[in-house]
């Protein structure tokens, strides 16, 4: 979306940190523009289009809206589709962003009517923004306080009415406060296999990549059920036929890319088999508690609950139990090592 001439400059400052985030975990041309185009999350799209058809009818802004969510399932994606189904602009910003009291104020302060403001990263805003963010949620009004000690007043700055989307991969962060004043709250799940197939035909069409139907399902199926790490794979397949063959993305160089990224048939990669051998290996396949378990691998206990995780448990390579996680009976077939005899 075009930025308006008004924007301050210091308000571009805070906008443009996270747009350069996005700009780099996600290609932009290969956004979806709108809900038919969007694949997958059909339960999600069928509310957002009553939303936003009944916003549109009253002609009024649509209502806040937090999506939650793994990372790459397409929140950024939806944020933009709704601006752009009704019609208006969408800023772009996100929590930590928001050093500033001053910063949300200089953004809210140049919406107009019907504007989204996409809020990334939302449960990590600090504490004193949040608090001023309630009162323009609710009542499109800014309070602010003006002067210090027996002086100060607070002064109320009427807003145009606007919508915030707010995206968070860690919904339990949210404060009750918080989460109560989005009008819509929306789960984004993994992502079937087909859905994947069909996102990645797309993408290798706008990319002019030539693909056939069993190299798309290889993609696919190595994918994490995640967009995002579709849409990736598929840049580094395009990499290795242009270097590595005549150009056309066959399954043998589908193959080969995987092999020399790591990334076996499931989709795990050096670090999930890490994680898995050293649960069965160090730890006879657990309980082995998340502190243990990172400190063994060397990995952040955030990167492994965050990145690794999920994944592994999607698959059934790992449970959790209150003692600690636990390796599967699949996760031993998968590294072709025998199963403990209970």
């Amino acid at each position: 979306m075009i930025e308006r001439d008004e924007t301050t400059t210091e308000e571009l400052g805070v906008l443009n940190k996270s747009a350069d985030e996005i700009e780099r975990t996600f290609e932009i041309g290969l956004r979806p523009q709108s809900l038919t185009e969007f694949v997958g999350q059909e339960p999600l799209k069928e509310n957002l289009r009553v939303m936003i058809e009944a916003a549109k009818g009253r002609e009024e802004p649509i209502e806040h809206v937090l999506l939650y969510g793994n990372p790459g399932l397409g929140k950024t994606t939806l944020a933009h589709i709704i601006a752009h189904e009704l019609g208006n602009q969408i800023r772009i910003t996100s929590g930590p962003a928001l050093e500033r009291v001053g910063d949300l104020a200089a953004i809210l302060s140049n919406l107009q009517e019907g504007d989204v403001l996409f809020i990334d990263e939302i449960h990590r805003m600090n504490k004193t923004i949040e608090e001023v963010l309630y009162p323009a949620m609710e009542d499109y009004a800014l309070d602010l306080i003006v002067g210090k000690g027996p002086t100060a007043r607070t002064l109320r700055l009427n807003l145009d009415k606007f919508t915030i989307i707010g995206a968070t991969t860690r919904l339990s962060l949210l404060s009750s406060p918080l989460r109560d004043r989005f009008g819509a709250t929306f789960h984004l799940n993994f992502y079937e296999e087909r859905d994947i197939s069909r996102i990645l035909h797309r993408s290798a069409s706008l990319l002019d990549i030539p693909i056939d139907d069993a190299s798309g399902h290889s993609i696919a199926s190595r994918s994490r059920k995640t967009p995002r790490i579709a849409n990736r794979l598929l840049k580094r397949v395009r990499d290795f036929a242009q270097v590595r063959a005549d150009g056309s993305v066959t399954t043998q160089v589908v193959d080969g890319t995987m092999n020399m990224l790591g990334v076996d048939a499931l989709g795990l990669d050096a670090v999930d088999r890490t994680i898995l051998r050293t649960m069965i290996e160090s730890y006879g396949g657990g309980p082995v508690g998340i502190d243990a378990l990172a400190a063994a691998t060397q990995e952040e206990i955030a990167t492994i609950e965050e990145v690794h995780e999920p994944f592994l448990l999607q698959t059934g390579m790992i449970v959790r139990t209150p003692r600690g996680r636990m390796a599967t009976i699949k996760a031993y077939e998968h590294l072709g090592t025998r199963p403990p005899i209970l």
